[in-house]
């Protein structure tokens, strides 16, 4: 017989907070609303996370947890070339939700984030360099294999891959035009080569 695992009353409330603080914001959504939608109780969630702002910080961090693994794993594919574990990592990226205020979701929660929640600003920073420096490891190892011109600097085009990945995230969310991913990457390699 197989049984189901029950979502805790925590991954509810979770659940639901990422949901509304990435699509309608995290300054517009209450705690009321939280409770509503996820069907958990105000005290339940407060025994769980002391204030909107834990919450937030909980959100977060499962959000770069989930980012960094996938991260890792398109970055780590055997059997393709440096180029195209950037494009995979891209493609992973571009693969988000549409809804996402920002196009981004860690830009999203971060301009929707007050000073006072500083704790998740540092966060999400911490986890742009983070990636930059893993793409920076991708870079270089290119670069030793033969797959990258040897004049690449790892450390700057890693910075503007993370830099151009994002803007794109942007712009494909704020414009009609769907094609701003696709072309960043298509650039990207040509720069590469």
């Amino acid at each position: 017989m197989k049984t189901t695992k029950r979502t805790s009353n925590r991954d509810k409330a979770l659940n639901t907070a990422e949901h509304l603080f990435l699509t309608k914001g995290f300054l517009l959504t209450s705690m009321d609303e939280i409770v509503a939608e996820s069907k958990v109780s105000k005290t339940n969630i407060y025994y769980h996370f002391k204030s909107k702002e834990e919450l937030l910080g909980a959100v977060t961090e499962r959000l770069v947890g989930r980012y960094e693994e996938l991260i890792r794993e398109a970055g780590s594919r055997s059997g393709l070339t440096i180029p195209q574990r950037i494009a995979a990592i891209g493609d992973l990226l571009m693969r988000g939700e549409d809804d996402f205020l920002g196009g981004c979701p860690f830009l999203t929660l971060y301009v929707q984030t007050s000073r006072e929640a500083g704790f998740v600003r540092e966060r999400i920073g911490r986890f742009f360099r983070e990636q930059t420096v893993y793409l920076e490891a991708l870079l270089a190892e290119g670069v030793r294999s033969g797959e990258l011109r040897a004049s690449l600097e790892p450390g700057p085009a890693a910075a503007l891959i993370v830099s151009g990945i994002e803007g794109a995230l942007f712009l494909q969310h704020a414009s009609p035009d769907s094609t701003y991913m696709q072309q960043v990457l298509c650039a990207l390699a040509q720069l590469l080569k």
